[in-house]
């Protein structure tokens, strides 16, 4: 069981809608001349848009509850021909197929804690790449500020209603820093309150290393890619001081 198994219930009420980054991976899909590998899928939130533009997408992911999920957008989709999903670790994982084009989608990536581990996701990643196919990274650019505001203060992201449930659910999240290890030790808590007003609390716990932007063109250097560019919005702006986002886009040799 993964740890991310837990939050699936929830998941899609706070991020099924969010498609800001989806037509940069559909403008990089159709520069593609092959098969498109996903990364930590999810529950199929830019797979299943691409699948519907035509493209044959396989999934990775980690959580069996995050690829039930998936599946089912898969099937209502009616895209189960142009879709492959496997229960995997990206760290780690084989596939048959080599792909064009592979994405680890918002912050995925984080969730490998070491050099050791990183450098085994990306070599793996390589290893299932066609000559030249382009591997794309998006993480958070950790800028002073958002590191200063990780101290453990309770943040409050709003609430949305559960059509289903007839629920209210009220994300919160804490997020801690250790310098040394480059982590932010996060908590999201999920206050579903039903219609008698009674609350019930679910936490979920993770860890994410953070990861600074030369330091990443180096991880890709070693791991045998050839860094094409480094944007910092889904618009494939220039990374700059001020981005929020840095996307890397490289190439393996």
């Amino acid at each position: 069981m993964s740890e991310f198994d837990n939050i699936v219930p929830f998941y899609d009420l706070f991020y099924g809608e969010r498609d800001d980054d989806v037509q940069m991976y559909r403008d990089f899909a159709l520069a593609a001349d092959g098969p498109i590998l996903e990364v930590g899928c999810g529950t199929g939130r830019v797979l299943v848009p691409l699948a519907l533009d035509g493209h044959q997408v396989t999934g990775l992911e980690l959580s069996d509850a995050m690829l039930a999920a998936a599946q089912a957008k898969v099937d209502a989709a009616s895209v189960v021909d142009r879709v492959t999903l496997i229960q995997g670790d990206m760290r780690d994982f084989e596939v048959p197929s080599r792909f064009a084009l592979a994405f680890i989608p918002i912050n995925t990536f984080m969730h490998c804690y070491d050099i050791s581990q990183q450098l085994a996701c990306l070599r793996c990643i390589r290893r299932h790449l066609q000559p030249g196919g382009r591997l794309i990274v998006d993480v958070y650019h950790p800028d002073l500020q958002t590191l200063l505001e990780s101290d453990g203060r309770l943040v409050s992201e709003g609430t949305v209603l559960d059509p289903e449930t007839g629920h209210t659910i009220h994300r919160l999240y804490t997020r801690r820093l250790d310098l040394v290890t480059q982590t932010q030790e996060i908590t999201f808590i999920m206050d579903e309150i039903d219609t008698t007003g009674t609350v019930r609390r679910t936490l979920f716990p993770f860890r994410m290393r953070f990861v600074y932007r030369f330091e990443m063109e180096l991880l890709m250097q070693v791991a045998g890619y050839n860094l094409e560019a480094v944007y910092g919005s889904y618009d494939l702006e220039p990374f700059d001081g001020d981005s929020e986002k840095m996307i890397f886009v490289a190439r393996a040799d």
